[in-house]
């Protein structure tokens, strides 16, 4: 078996950072390193950067960074162990056993066994039991016993303990099923029940085909109609989407969004295995920008009800800031799309996607509502409405269609239009600039180092740098400078960190790192390597360092974030 040393350089250099970044997200050469827009955020221009000589990435955009292991980490929102664990398999590797949290990480382990044999109970219910009402829904809704199968779609059966019962007898405590949401205390007695009962089930399948969850559906009136999995160590219902695992294998780049499970199983039946759907919630960023990795077009086929048109809105926003092209099905004639394709077929439903509205001409026409466009009122009113979306596009020329085109529908001259648009546009990207330079006062003072005179920490940074990029000249800069000379706690613990992975392993790397920081932490590691990326370090430049390190004042002197100081921080930051 490999030492953990060992494992951690193999596992380096048969993953390099630009391959599996490259896996996720289109990179594009930058030099010697790679730039693409970031998967973590949503930005106008690139400012994720991947840097193969450090082995690291960072988003110079929202400060996410780290190396492959936080990126896994962050992209699949899983734990450290998991991470390594991803990668290992990805490269044939054997994982030795690693340090950390080992309670929490047994615990997710058994989560995610328990809801596999839930799945599998909720199944053989569905199809064995005596009760057969979970088979007549799905007969009657017109779901085949091969889609039921493919799908492992189940029954909870009216029982207060049965599920919870069996998952003891598999070896699970209490506080183990309580866990993994498959059970609840009662309030009355203490007593452990069921949280899913005489409802259909849906079991709910990350990308690497584990089940995280499950949602449920009553047979009756009875209320919540859907019941869905809270939040737990495998389970975020904002940062996953339902049958995802089916629908990233899409070849055309093309992802059909909605809102239920019934709506995506009905598709993906018809033949459409790019549908997914939510998770009980509208859409958030985190899932917008999840769908951005695996398609570069959503369709949204959301109902035709007023909530369903809200939520369109809503999701044409966060799609169109993950950057995705979006349109919106009309679907006339049907409330949603297991209904249309029940009444009209797969061929009508493909030509519909066809024929489907680009986002923004939805926007623009759902401005229209209950307005009267015979009046000036009405029409003082649709420039109001129109205004903020045409300001949002960016390309100029696709702008100036839609200009030309609500310009006639108000009656004005596309000019005048054109003004108040390109006055709202310079007033939007003010306000950016002012959220952005407060967030960099809010950083800076966060940050508690008021009291440090910035060349004292570039000074700190250019060391750990020079030890990151130059190993072997360790010994030599620690007789210059050791981590009690640093001012900066932070850049104290980085220091200390990198000068005892060193004397452990011969090959350094940042992914030994993991094992003492946050990903968060990561991303400032990272953070620091990626802003002296083209800063040129040598010994003469460690003895100035050193120098400013112990010619520093030993008493905090109360210096004060100065205007100033603040002014360059907020320009060098935007010219990055």
């Amino acid at each position: 078996m490999l030492r953990n040393d060992e494992f951690l350089d193999i596992l380096r250099r048969e993953n390099p950072v630009e391959n599996v970044i490259g896996n996720y997200i289109q990179l594009r050469k930058n030099g010697r390193n790679y730039v693409c827009s970031c998967p973590f955020h949503s930005e106008k221009t690139p400012s994720f950067t991947v840097f193969p000589d450090t082995q690291s990435f960072y988003c110079f955009g929202c400060g996410a960074g780290g190396d492959v292991i936080t990126f896994i980490m962050k992209t699949e929102n899983i734990d450290f162990v998991e991470a390594l664990r991803l990668l290992a398999d990805r490269s044939g590797l054997e994982m030795p056993e690693f340090a950390g949290n080992p309670e929490k990480s047994e615990l997710r382990t058994k989560i995610y066994e328990m809801n596999r044999l839930s799945a599998n109970y909720f199944y053989t219910c569905l199809v064995r039991s005596a009760d057969k009402s979970g088979l007549e829904y799905f007969a009657k809704r017109r779901i085949s016993p091969q889609t039921i199968k493919k799908y492992g779609l189940g029954f909870a059966p009216d029982s207060w303990t049965n599920l919870v019962e069996y998952l003891k007898s598999k070896g699970y405590t209490e506080e183990e099923i309580s866990s993994a949401w498959l059970g609840s205390i009662s309030q009355k007695n203490g007593e452990l029940y069921d949280i899913f009962r005489k409802r259909v089930m849906f079991p709910i399948v990350d990308v690497r085909g584990n089940v995280i969850g499950f949602g449920g559906r009553v047979l009756d009136d009875s209320k919540p109609k859907y019941l869905n999995t809270a939040n737990t160590l495998v389970f975020d219902k904002g940062s996953n989407l339902f049958s995802l695992h089916f629908a990233r294998h899409t070849k055309d780049k093309q992802i059909i969004l909605c809102e239920g499970y019934m709506d995506v199983i009905a598709l993906n039946q018809a033949g459409f295995e790019n549908a997914v759907a939510t998770l009980g919630t509208a859409i958030t960023p985190e899932q917008a920008r999840i769908i951005r990795h695996y398609a570069e077009e959503v369709v949204i086929a959301y109902d035709n009800d007023g909530a369903g048109q809200k939520a369109t809105r809503k999701a044409i926003q966060y799609l169109n800031e993950a950057g995705i092209r979006t349109r919106v099905l009309n679907m006339n004639g049907a409330k949603d799309p297991d209904e249309f394709i029940k009444k009209f077929g797969r061929e009508r439903f493909k030509l519909l996607i066809k024929k489907s509205e680009d986002s923004i001409s939805f926007m623009l026409d759902n401005c229209e509502n209950s307005l009267d466009l015979e009046t000036e009122a009405g029409r003082v009113e649709l420039v109001r409405r129109t205004a903020y979306i045409l300001s949002e596009i960016k390309s100029r020329p696709e702008r100036e269609i839609y200009i030309s085109r609500t310009a006639e529908r108000c009656r004005i001259p596309a000019d005048t239009l054109r003004i108040h648009i390109d006055g709202l546009i310079r007033s939007s990207q003010k306000k950016q600039k002012q959220k952005q330079w407060q967030e960099i006062v809010d950083k800076t003072i966060k940050a508690g180092n008021s009291d440090i005179k910035p060349k004292v920490t570039r000074a700190e940074e250019f060391i750990i740098v020079h030890i990151i990029r130059r190993p072997e000249d360790l010994p030599e800069v620690i007789k210059l400078v050791t981590p009690e000379n640093f001012r900066t706690d932070f850049n104290k613990k980085v220091y200390s960190a990198i000068i005892g992975c060193m004397k452990e392993n011969e090959n350094f790397s940042l992914l030994m790192l993991n094992r003492f920081f946050t990903p968060e932490e990561m991303g400032i590691i990272s953070g620091i390597t990626a802003k002296n990326d083209r800063i040129t370090t040598d010994m003469q430049v460690m003895r100035d360092c050193a120098e400013i390190l112990l010619n520093a004042e030993k008493e905090q002197t109360g210096h004060k974030i100065t205007y100033e100081y603040l002014i360059k921080l907020f320009e060098s930051n935007m010219n990055k």
